[in-house]
């Protein structure tokens, strides 16, 4: 099993979890809001001018355990999604799993 993280835009919640429920690889996952502190382009559009004096943004987490599999799947329909503007891009990583399950 692996972890499949995502980080991303508070603003695209919605759209990504929509996008998530509908794969048939994804039974679940949680969301985490997080604050998200690197380098910002002062450009962005999603950066309030709260977010530019403080130095972070507002983020949410999503975590999904997948089959191993099934990682490259999910993956690449994301990218497929950010690149026809389905959805907005996201930053991931992908994290071994010993062992998942219900107590």
């Amino acid at each position: 099993m692996r972890q499949l993280s995502l980080i991303i835009r508070k603003q695209a919640q919605q759209d990504m979890t929509d996008f998530l429920r509908a794969m048939p690889q994804v039974h679940g996952f949680t969301l985490s809001h997080v604050e998200g502190h690197g380098e910002q382009a002062e450009d962005d559009p999603f950066l309030s001018a709260r977010d530019k004096v403080v130095g972070y943004t507002p983020r949410v987490r999503i975590d999904v355990v997948l089959s191993t599999g099934d990682v490259d799947v999910v993956i690449t329909a994301l990218k497929e999604a950010v690149a026809d503007g389905s959805i907005k891009s996201a930053y991931y990583w992908v994290a071994t799993v010993e062992n998942a399950g219900h107590l």
